[in-house]
């Protein structure tokens, strides 16, 4: 117990410095930073823990990107501030960076070193992961809104 606390509290860590360094790039008021840490902090730490019970990367994903998404839209009630400074920032720290880098190695090996059907397989089954976690990510953000704001007319 106490070393999944530690690991938690590593990962939330070293997850709040993307979000506030991406934060920070796209100009978010420096008043809203420490939010967009606590939010990036949690999204992590949440994926890490429902890794830690067994759920699989993808859906793990989309539970913290969900939450997040749900976080960010009381955020924006409370501080009046629009739902994505928020949200956008949280979830970089989620993105698949490792499985899009070796997919990419993958499909320049296939192309000079020539075909082998283990290395195919590791680029698809990279490239499958990458694309599954991005729509993680997608519909993660996206399903609080539509479900709060779903009764809202659109103009």
């Amino acid at each position: 117990m106490l070393e999944l606390l530690a690991i938690l509290v590593e990962d939330a860590i070293f997850s709040s410095v993307p979000a506030v360094g991406f934060a920070m790039v796209f100009n978010v008021p420096s008043r809203m930073l420490p939010l967009c840490a606590i939010g990036g902090a949690f999204a992590h730490c949440l994926r890490t823990l429902c890794i830690h019970w067994g759920v699989p990367l993808e859906w793990a994903t989309l539970v913290a990107s969900t939450s997040v998404g749900l976080v960010g839209v009381y955020w924006s009630r409370r501080y009046l501030i629009p739902r994505p400074v928020f949200t956008v920032a949280s979830i970089i720290p989620m993105i698949p960076g490792s499985f899009a880098f070796k997919t990419m190695v993958g499909i320049i090996g296939l192309y000079s070193g020539g075909f082998s059907e283990a290395l195919l397989a590791t680029v698809i089954e990279n490239g499958l992961r990458t694309l599954f976690i991005l729509m993680a990510l997608s519909f993660g953000l996206a399903i609080p809104s539509v479900v709060i704001y779903r009764g809202r007319p659109i103009v």
